[in-house]
């Protein structure tokens, strides 16, 4: 560690909310760093204190083997309660979220989420809720989750939904192992392909091998659609399935995709729905009226919830009708005479349970807060003002970055820095570094693979004009910059808490944890 780490980096977004200036004018300039809370350490100073106990105490010996005790005492820094505080309010200061600036991450769908949505998610009657309680007990849990797989299967246009997923990559594996289990109920278990567009999601391929199959990749067109004369001599009877999302990966709408639908299933294959992009089509268009047998929700993108860092995240699965017998137990059904809920786990068919308990129910008590509250024309704003905003500012920067695909797209789009590689040696990631010296996160970078030098850009419906103007104009001096002082740009950022890492080492040889006399 160095007083690097505990430098606090400028304000988020680094300017008032109308300012579309494009931030700091010199480089190198920051904040002067905080000593560590190490240096702060004295023999003997302690921020708090607990009175000596009133009931007896059992010797630490008698509670611990022998084996796993320590041999000597912990070496922890002593400091007051005040440096302490100041110490983690400084680490809190240094962690980027949507809450405070602009977080334009291609694929992610880092939106606002309103506070409404966690207000509901923390009311008694759902966090305090046991989920071993009996169902008689659990009637306002089991209606939402009941309603809310209804209005899934709504928006997606299926017949059925599990809401067990514990994520979008979980979500997908769900889906294939429903697909593996729909055909060997027919006795076509001999299907061990399945197809994978080259711009997909690296989940996708990944998911399909973990199920057991062999994954077959298909090119792009010159549009970026699936390349039907691929996707035809790709076809044949062991293919199981075609994953898919639409829009894709590059932004686009694949209009090729009746066509693929029919082509897969004249195959005997099934079409899987990746839902990263679902942000682009709500009230719009359905996978199911596309022609998809089966589709994943990521709820922790396109329905609410705060996610980045692991967690936390919910990819419910929705299927047709023929796949229903097939779904994960148990499902929340209704009695239609007493009205009670309950969960079925007479399911003699399904895959078997994909998660502890019933999925992560506070994502989907936010999910379900978040369509209520916009109903359907609602849901509708969301993606056409996500596809606005992107057009907006694809248009505004095509013309200082290359665009690989010129044509309308829909809730992000890929740039390439390959035109200032070529110039200046500046590549993508330079880019993506010098954002961070004015406050705004990165875009994602060198995805999708097919697009050299890329650059992911995703505005979300729920940022403002003002801040779509103040990215255009620092990705705009960027490209000036890149143009002019080259050499700026490959050594950004300047005034971030940590400034460039040499990421390989970082990865092989990492600083987990502080070590006492200044060893790192």
């Amino acid at each position: 560690m160095t007083d690097a780490a505990n430098r606090r980096p400028p304000t988020a977004g680094g300017q008032e909310a109308g300012d579309t200036g494009a931030g700091p004018e010199m480089p190198g300039t920051g904040p002067v760093p905080e000593p560590l809370i190490f240096t702060y350490s004295r023999p003997g100073r302690g921020g708090a204190g607990l009175p000596e106990p009133d009931v007896p105490v059992r010797p630490v010996e008698e509670l611990v083997p022998a084996e796993l005790l320590r041999r000597e005492p912990p070496v922890l820094p002593e400091v007051a309660e005040v440096d302490l505080v100041r110490h983690y309010t400084r680490l809190s200061q240094m962690n980027y979220a949507v809450d405070t600036a602009f977080y334009p991450l291609g694929s992610c769908t880092m939106k606002y989420n309103p506070k409404v949505n966690e207000y509901v998610a923390g009311l008694p009657g759902f966090s305090r809720l046991h989920p071993y309680v009996p169902d008689e007990l659990a009637q306002g849990a089991l209606r939402l989750m009941y309603d809310l797989e209804r209005a899934l299967c709504e928006i997606g246009g299926m017949a059925r939904a599990t809401l067990q997923p514990a994520a979008g990559a979980h979500g997908e594996l769900t889906g294939i192992l429903l697909i593996r289990a729909y055909h060997e109920s027919r006795g076509e278990g001999h299907r061990y392909k399945v197809i994978v567009p080259d711009s997909a999601h690296g989940t996708n391929p990944a998911t399909a091998a973990m199920a057991g199959y062999k994954v077959v990749e298909v090119a792009s067109d010159e549009r970026g659609g699936v390349d039907l004369a691929e996707l035809e001599r790709v076809l044949d009877d062991e293919v199981a399935a075609l994953m898919l999302t639409n829009p894709n990966t590059l932004g686009l709408f694949d209009e090729n995709i009746h066509r693929i639908a029919e082509m897969v299933h004249q195959a005997g294959g099934l079409l899987y729905y990746d839902g990263a992009n679902a942000n682009a089509i709500l009230g719009i268009s359905r996978p199911g009226d596309m022609g998809f047998d089966v589709v994943h929700f990521n709820l922790h993108k396109t329905f609410s919830t705060p996610h980045g860092g692991g967690g936390p995240g919910s990819g419910p699965v929705g299927v047709t009708e023929k796949l229903v017998p097939f779904l994960p137990a148990p499902l929340v059904e209704r009695d239609p005479e007493t009205g009670r809920y309950y969960l079925d786990e007479n399911r003699p068919q399904a895959i078997g349970r994909m998660r502890s308990f019933y999925g992560n129910f506070a994502v989907l008590v936010r999910a379900y807060a978040y369509i209520r509250a916009l109903g359907p024309e609602g849901l509708r704003r969301v993606s056409e003002d996500a596809v606005l905003n992107a057009n907006y500012v694809m248009r505004q920067l095509a013309e200082y970055f290359r665009l690989p695909y010129d044509r309308v797209c829909k809730h992000e789009f890929v740039l390439s820095a390959s035109n200032l590689r070529e110039r200046t040696g500046v590549r993508a990631l330079d880019v993506a570094k010098r954002l961070l010296d004015f406050g705004i996160h990165a875009p994602t970078i060198y995805f999708p693979l097919i697009v050299e030098e890329a650059l992911m850009i995703e505005p979300t419906e729920t940022e403002s004009k003002e801040t779509l103007d103040r990215f255009v104009a620092v990705m705009k001096r960027i490209a000036e910059e890149a143009e002019r002082q080259p050499e700026l740009l490959k050594e950004a950022p300047h005034n971030t808490p940590v400034r460039r890492l040499d990421e390989a080492a970082a990865a092989r040889r990492p600083v987990l944890r502080w070590r006492p006399g200044g060893a790192s």
